[in-house]
């Protein structure tokens, strides 16, 4: 876990959430957060939900929430092998750990999947040391995004980064279904799209499929295979707010924002979708 850094938006400037009270509840409507319909009650509360009310309220599969302070930190335990022994370390009124305990709850598969990997890779090198596959598989954390094509020669726009094709030239298929965001993952994604104005970039696994539920299941087989989330130059980058539907302002000026929508650089290549 890394704290709000930006990594899924333009920008690497450390970000910091708005207040709880700042933050405009109609934010909540976007598709970014279509999954956590059945959370909106924590989100738009004017206070903040305790740790122990979250631990009643979500289904966190064996895990418990638990505040991050002093007495914890000093077992001297990484965060994700805390995470193997049923602890999730939570900062209370922090919306960042709201959000991480919300996909916990949501998408604990995934989740559960992920945990395993960080703490093969912590168990196999010495402290300090990163690998690229740890990287991975924190930046899917983070800003991970599940999408699913029904036909695979829709990604031919998305490996050269031809945005038109894609999003513009490509809108009746993303209305269609043939290509869907089947789940928003990276909780640092959540806390950064509560300021409207954020151009969000997701990081992204592909399946071949057509539901939503299995598809997320076959990612959650994929990543606990090491099938996937190896490197960080596999996932795919996308410019979350080029989707139709997604941002208010979806005009060919738009579009033609090169610091959003940025060419794909030369020699990238990107893995074919997983099955």
């Amino acid at each position: 876990m890394t704290d709000a850094a930006a990594p899924g938006a333009v920008g690497r400037r450390r970000f910091i959430a708005p207040a709880r009270a700042d933050v405009d509840r109609a934010s909540f409507a976007h598709p970014l957060f279509a999954a956590f319909a059945d959370y909106q009650g924590l989100l738009v509360a004017a206070d903040w939900p305790t740790i122990s009310a979250l631990n009643r309220q979500l289904a966190l599969s064996g895990k418990q929430l638990v505040a991050q302070d002093d007495e914890l930190l000093a077992d001297g335990l990484h965060y994700e092998q805390r995470i193997a022994r049923g602890r999730i370390a939570t900062r209370p009124c922090n919306w960042h750990d709201l959000f991480n305990a919300l996909v916990w709850a949501r998408y604990p598969a995934v989740k559960i999947a992920l945990n395993a990997r960080q703490c093969q890779d912590i168990g196999r090198h010495p402290p300090g040391q990163r690998t690229r596959a740890q990287a991975a598989l924190t930046q899917f954390d983070e800003t991970g995004v599940i999408v699913r094509v029904r036909d695979a020669s829709l990604l031919h726009a998305w490996d050269h980064h031809d945005w038109q094709a894609l999003f513009v030239d490509g809108a009746a298929q993303w209305r269609s279904g043939d290509i869907a965001v089947s789940a928003v993952f990276g909780h640092a994604l959540m806390e950064q799209a509560l300021l409207p104005s954020r151009l969000l970039v997701g990081k992204c696994v592909v399946v071949q499929g057509d539901d939503d539920a299995l598809v997320v299941q076959q990612v959650a087989q994929a990543i606990a295979r090491a099938d996937v989330l190896n490197d960080p130059l596999e996932l795919r980058p996308l410019p979350l707010m080029g989707i139709p539907g997604w941002h208010a302002d979806q005009d060919h000026a738009f579009y033609q924002r090169i610091e959003y929508f940025r060419p794909a650089r030369a020699g990238r290549v990107y893995p074919s979708t997983v099955r």
